[in-house]
């Protein structure tokens, strides 16, 4: 169900659509296709990469990514040697007719406030949306069928995954790869806000990396350290690319990213001073034997005020330059592919020594981002909050809203409101499918246009259901997770920037998409909302069990009793009144009387 009308179509100006259809395609045109650094027009590739960003509130951020490219169409061949690329996940996408598949695991949630813009977040839980190819006949059969086998990779819990939580948008998610189809029908998306990230799911993981996790910068995935942290996502990417300039033939790419943070307190002994080794209790002695490349870079200052806030060692020469956030860093590199980087030692602890005292200043709030809560009282109605901030000083911009919502928090879709700077703010776009219960979810996507220095408040009143007694978890007063809300937004830059050293390392241009140097393309996830419905006293039935077992033990034990016991009477000459009573039972049990 649409809900569009004359009115809302006429406010689409001219500007408004050119924004709609730019903010639609964005991913598509910011992620180039056939990604940057591409390695050898022939021959599968393998590409390792870890990049350490220290973070404003003294926390520091490590993000890998691992790139394995198949030189081959999965689409049209039939593969049946598989060099560098999982085999497993090859024959996924052949049988199940995949175009895009991306996969991620959180725990924690990012704090922009405390850690500024991130760099690749995700949702909390479980995340999976996919796009299907056109001769897909039955998409949600395979859909059904693909979280059944990639809970067993993974060993996750995808296979909780059904049409309740499932949902088709229609502009919020667009391909990432090569694709001249955007049918949405062939699209869905579903998120396990609940999943718990352990090593069960980091071990398979790591498995699919061509060198494992003995050598290389995956040598230093330990999980003690990975999950004593403070925040932890990983994920998994799939798409064609490119195998050229020429885009005559197509490859496939895996892309497997892992962002972790760690605390100061907890990890760095309330100390700014951080190394390999403190982070993930060892340090990396060669680089993976298959990597075309392996290189690890460093965020040392804070390039607003053009200093140098750490002091990096071992010191390392060569120095990228790229727009990260619309701002041009400076990040130390080294190349672990270098003979002469392993000459003086024998393994290679990067260290980050903190200067101090040169950012004691009120930390700046990030350009964009959002938070979301619950209000009102009670266990029948509520309110659903969304608080979105556009704090660039002089541009407005648009930003897609994609809310899904359980069928049993029953929304009224009349009570929406959208107020900017105290004024009604009409959105450019809204789609919205209502839920069925039992069945599926409810979905609203809407464009909104920001304007700057602004909060836009986003709420709608919904209605808790009464849940069957069969459909409670096993901690029912813990409550129920609802998905959180995603945000895609073209963000404009304070400054343009040059994106040729972006585009030559693939890193970057993953992390950090730019098309012209003008804009660049972030999704935002707010945090999940845990919502109390009404919960039944699942102690009465082991009440009533109770005093039904009670009653039949009295009341009928006493009753058996009295008809199966024998009387006998000692005095026989005197019977009296227990002679007679005994003779009247005995009559009744067809016994011959005394």
């Amino acid at each position: 169900m649409v809900l569009t009308s004359s009115s809302v179509f006429r406010s689409l100006a001219s500007s408004n659509m050119a924004a709609l259809w730019l903010l639609l395609a964005a991913p598509l045109l910011l992620w180039p296709p056939g990604g940057a650094g591409a390695g050898p027009p022939h021959g599968d590739s393998f590409r390792e990469e870890l990049l350490l960003t220290p973070l404003r509130s003294g926390d520091i951020a490590a993000t890998f990514q691992f790139r394995t490219r198949l030189e081959s169409d999965l689409r049209r061949e039939k593969v049946s040697h598989y060099r560098l690329f999982p085999k497993v996940l090859g024959q996924v996408i052949s049988k199940y007719s995949i175009q895009e598949l991306h996969l991620s695991f959180t725990q924690g949630f990012w704090r922009p406030r405390s850690w500024g813009q991130p760099l690749l977040q995700a949702p909390a839980g479980a995340e999976l949306w996919v796009w299907f190819q056109e001769s897909v006949q039955d998409v949600d059969k395979n859909w059904k069928e693909l979280t059944n086998i990639l809970s067993g990779i993974f060993c996750a819990s995808l296979n909780f995954i059904d049409s309740t939580n499932t949902v088709t948008p229609t502009a919020s998610f667009k391909p990432l790869g090569l694709a001249n189809v955007t049918d949405h029908h062939l699209l869905r998306y579903a998120t396990l806000p609940r999943e718990i990230v352990c090593t069960e799911n980091l071990t398979p993981w790591k498995k699919l990396l061509p060198c494992g996790s003995k050598v290389g910068l995956a040598s230093l995935l330990e999980a003690e350290r990975l999950y004593h942290s403070s925040y932890h996502s990983q994920s998994v990417h799939i798409r064609p690319v490119c195998r050229d300039e020429s885009c005559s033939s197509v490859s496939w790419e895996l892309r497997q990213t892992l962002t972790v943070v760690f605390d100061m307190y907890t990890n760095g002994q309330g100390k700014r001073d951080w190394s390999l080794f403190k982070m993930f209790s060892r340090t990396v002695t060669e680089p993976c034997p298959l990597a075309a490349q392996s290189r690890i870079y460093v965020d040392s200052g804070d390039h607003k005020k053009e200093i140098d806030l750490f002091e990096v060692t071992p010191p390392s020469a060569l120095e990228v330059e790229v727009p990260v956030h619309g701002e041009q860093n400076v990040y130390t590199v080294y190349d672990l592919l270098e003979p002469e980087l392993f000459n003086t030692s024998r393994n290679l602890n990067v260290a980050l020594k903190w200067k101090g005292g040169s950012d004691s200043g009120q930390p700046q709030p990030p350009v964009f981002h959002a938070e979301r809560y619950v209000s009102g009282y009670g266990l029948q109605s509520g309110v659903i909050n969304t608080m979105i901030y556009n704090n660039h000083p002089y541009r407005a911009f648009p930003v897609m809203f994609l809310e899904t919502v359980p069928w049993y928090l029953r929304l009224y879709v009349h009570t929406l409101s959208i107020v900017t700077k105290g004024k009604d703010n009409k959105p450019s776009y809204i789609h919205y499918v209502p839920a069925k219960d039992r069945q599926r979810p409810h979905l609203l996507e809407m464009l909104v246009q920001l304007p700057p220095n602004s909060v836009t408040k986003i709420s709608i009143q919904f209605e808790r259901a009464l849940l069957k007694w069969t459909e409670y978890p096993p901690d029912p007063n813990h409550g129920f997770y609802i998905s959180p809300s995603v945000l895609s937004v073209l963000i404009p830059s304070v400054r343009n920037v040059k994106t040729d050293d972006l585009e030559a390392s693939p890193l970057f241009s993953t992390l950090f998409p730019s098309s012209d140097g003008s804009s660049y393309f972030m999704r935002l996830y707010t945090e999940p909302l845990l919502v109390n419905l009404p919960t039944p006293d699942f102690s009465m039935p082991y009440n009533v069990i109770c005093l039904t077992c009670t009653v039949v033990a009295v009341g009928y034990g006493s009753f058996y009793n009295l008809l199966t016991r024998t009387f006998q009477v000692e005095d026989n000459q005197k019977g009296g009144l227990v002679k007679m009573a005994a003779n009247i039972i005995r009559r009744l049990r067809g016994v011959a009387p005394l």
